[in-house]
């Protein structure tokens, strides 16, 4: 199923499942961690919401071994983990608000997002897909600067601004999707493209990343796992390439859908 979160004309936030045409209907219940049942009646998105209210959001950095190289890094001998505020989470079509604090600093970030959907602890590799939930495609928006000299040697802070998360369109549960390992990702900006890889690429895949994260570590229900995005960042370009009010992001994930971010 691929599953909405949206704000309904009337200014409620409801569920629905997106359909092979585009249209949505609505569904009744929780079709996430509970019941649910999609009916036959058509609903419109006055607004599109995170597919989900991310109870964290767990970052992977460098995890394609070309994006390490254009920043200059050698490949990690372990995942990179490092989080976003909750509160950074925006959906499909809601702008991007680049901070009053960054000046020419703002970059995108393609990405698989992975959601679990029960608690996971010391969780092995072969049988870590059983505690995923779905997939969306995500935009690990970053402050280049405040990552790499005012974050006090963190990441957290330069990634965890308002707006800096944007997740969606929809959350396409792992039954559609069995095998997150070979999935092209794409990233336009303004139309053109920036970004083009597979997850294949990956250092560390989606079960490898389970079984790391959940070691001695409980992860709830809910908790959102950023893959790490492909080489092609606009701050590793000559020139450097920053988001400027106006501009629009697209983040493509195979089977998953397109991810659309106006800046402003």
């Amino acid at each position: 199923m691929q599953i909405a979160r949206i704000k309904l004309e009337n200014g409620a936030t409801g569920w629905a499942a997106r359909q092979g045409n585009g249209e949505l209907l609505r569904i009744e219940g929780d079709p996430l961690f509970g019941q649910s049942t999609v009916t036959s009646v058509r609903v419109e998105a006055a607004q599109w919401l995170p597919p989900l209210e991310p109870r964290v959001i767990m970052c992977i950095g460098r995890n394609y071994a070309a994006h390490a190289a254009e920043g200059g890094a050698e490949p990690p001998e372990y995942p990179i983990l490092f989080m976003k505020n909750p509160q950074a989470a925006t959906g499909h079509l809601q702008p991007v608000r680049i901070p009053e604090v960054c000046v020419d600093e703002v970059d995108y970030e393609g990405e698989l997002a992975v959601v679990i959907k029960r608690h996971a602890l010391n969780v092995k590799r072969k049988e870590a897909l059983d505690y995923v939930l779905g997939y969306c495609a995500a935009n690990d928006i970053s402050a280049r600067v405040w990552q790499e000299k005012k974050g006090g040697s963190q990441w957290c802070r330069g990634k965890g601004f308002d707006t800096f998360a944007p997740l969606g369109p929809v959350l396409v549960t792992a039954d559609e999707l069995p095998d997150p390992g070979n999935l092209n990702i794409r990233t336009t900006l303004n139309g053109q493209e920036v970004q083009n890889s597979n997850t294949s690429k990956m250092i560390f895949d989606v079960p490898a990343l389970i079984e790391f994260l959940s070691q001695d570590t409980t992860l709830l229900p809910g908790t959102v796992i950023l893959t790490g995005t492909p080489h092609g960042i606009g701050w590793a370009r000559s020139p450097r390439l920053t988001l400027k009010p106006g501009d629009t992001v697209t983040v493509e994930v195979e089977k998953v859908g397109e991810l659309r971010s106006p800046v402003e």
